[in-house]
């Protein structure tokens, strides 16, 4: 996700939260809307940086409690001027829509009738995207457009009601279940498109080709656009790399990148069981002002071996075994840099001999609405002091038992949901030594 260990720490985002409805009721702890699969079809300008189309979603209530409504993400609207908005749904069906709430990024939808248990429903949109200027996971820089987080995604509601925090520029605020997308783009094509799942290419009109991308099992979707230039390899377990280049970077470096990512799908897997995408796109550009944001099968990066094998493991922590990232991004960050340390072969030795905490209320397991208000500290405690705790977490339990508890682990909550309180239970299962006291010491709650 957003990586500053490439970068200086940016200041705290204040995001203004209005007209968020509290919890009607509570709800039986069900994570719902459930299974929900998405169609999108979309047209972009001649330079990729606006497309227009039309966006539905089926989705289920797996949960005994009704759904009488639905909450769309509009993430990216957090960098408009709310409530002139880069992200624009209208003619909204299925469902009546309320005003956008929390700084623009949410949509309520108030389905016809309530949605019992175990029936499905079916809401669709127009959609607008405007891709505005800048180096971002949802950005333009020059001729190429990143667009990360730019589709609306369902919210999720579980025990603790519906999930409605605000954007984070700092980290990352995703919550979403596992789902399924049939993504059909058409553009120019003078353009790559490199995209989550699976792609292929047909000819559209005159000087356009049509890209039809499919992705199963997935948390979300982004896609780039641009002259890139492409390579592609296949790493030794069958997994096909494709990198992509702005014309600024080298050949070489691109190579470089190549042989990385191909190792390290390789090395995770090896870890934490094997990559079900069969795909992996790598869009490489130097002016990020982040290391690296990876989303399924999809990871932005600038040429940094470190920061690629981190990105390529939150294919497992965070893609795989997802989690709430503004509640508890420590599950995936943490997790991620310890996989990466791995990967690099290293150990971590007296890495928490260099703990020095902040204040009291600094803890590993914080949320994003206390990074946000502290974020020079995010990158040392979330990524360094997290990795370490896990660090010394095999060195409690021991190499052989540490590597089992994380692919068993990873295995136990496959495309689904991992929770600070379940890590905890699975690794006191792993070991006859009490860890009481090993969370206390390491700031780990919940």
């Amino acid at each position: 996700m957003v990586r500053r260990f490439l970068i200086t720490t940016a200041a705290a985002v204040l995001v203004l939260v209005w007209g968020v409805p509290p919890a009607a009721h509570a709800v039986d702890g069900t994570r719902t809307p459930g299974s929900p699969s998405y169609t999108v079809t979309l047209t972009s300008n001649a330079s990729g940086s606006t497309w227009t189309g039309h966006e539905s979603v089926t989705f289920a209530n797996p949960s005994a409690d009704p759904l009488t409504e639905v909450y769309l993400r509009l993430w990216d609207n957090y960098h408009g001027t709310c409530p002139s908005t880069p992200v624009t749904v209208t003619n909204v069906t299925g469902g009546t829509p309320s005003p956008l709430s929390v700084s623009c990024t949410a949509l309520t939808i108030t389905l016809p009738a309530p949605l019992t248990q175990n029936q499905s429903a079916t809401i669709g949109f127009d959609l607008s995207i405007v891709v505005p200027s800048g180096a971002d996971r949802f950005g333009r820089d020059g001729s190429y457009n990143f667009i990360g987080n730019a589709l609306p995604v369902l919210a999720v509601r579980d025990a603790s009601g519906w999930h409605l925090d605000p954007y984070s520029n700092n980290g990352e605020s995703f919550y979403a279940l596992i789902s399924d997308y049939s993504v059909t783009l058409d553009h120019p094509t003078s353009l790559l498109v490199p995209a989550t799942g699976t792609s292929v290419d047909t000819a559209g009109t005159s000087g356009r080709t049509i890209t039809k991308a499919t992705a199963k099992n997935v948390r979300e979707f982004a896609w780039a656009a641009g002259p890139f230039v492409k390579t592609t390899s296949t790493t030794t377990t069958g997994v096909v790399v494709n990198v992509y280049r702005v014309s600024s970077i080298s050949s070489g470096s691109a190579s470089s990148m190549m042989t990385t990512a191909k190792n390290a799908l390789v090395a995770h897997a090896g870890r934490f069981g094997a990559y079900p995408y069969g795909e992996a796109d790598v869009v490489l550009d130097n002016n990020f002002w982040f290391g690296g944001m990876e989303y399924p099968g999809f990871v932005l990066d600038v040429v940094s071996s470190t920061a690629l094998a981190h990105e390529l493991a939150h294919q497992w922590w965070y893609g795989i075994v997802g989690d709430d990232e503004y509640s508890s991004p420590w599950l995936d960050e943490s997790f991620t840099d310890y996989a990466t340390d791995l990967y690099n072969g290293i150990s971590g030795t007296n890495c928490w001999n260099s703990v020095s905490w902040q204040s009291s209320a600094e803890k590993i397991s914080n949320s994003m609405a206390y990074w946000d208000a502290h974020s020079s500290r995010y990158g040392t405690v979330v990524y360094t002091y997290g990795k370490c705790a896990l660090h010394d977490l095999r060195r409690v339990i021991g190499t052989t038992a540490m590597q089992n508890l994380l692919k068993n682990y990873a295995a136990a909550h496959w495309y689904g949901i991992s929770t600070t309180a379940d890590f905890k239970a699975a690794a006191q299962a792993a070991t006859s030594v009490d860890l009481s006291s090993f969370w206390t010491t390491h700031r780990i709650d919940g």
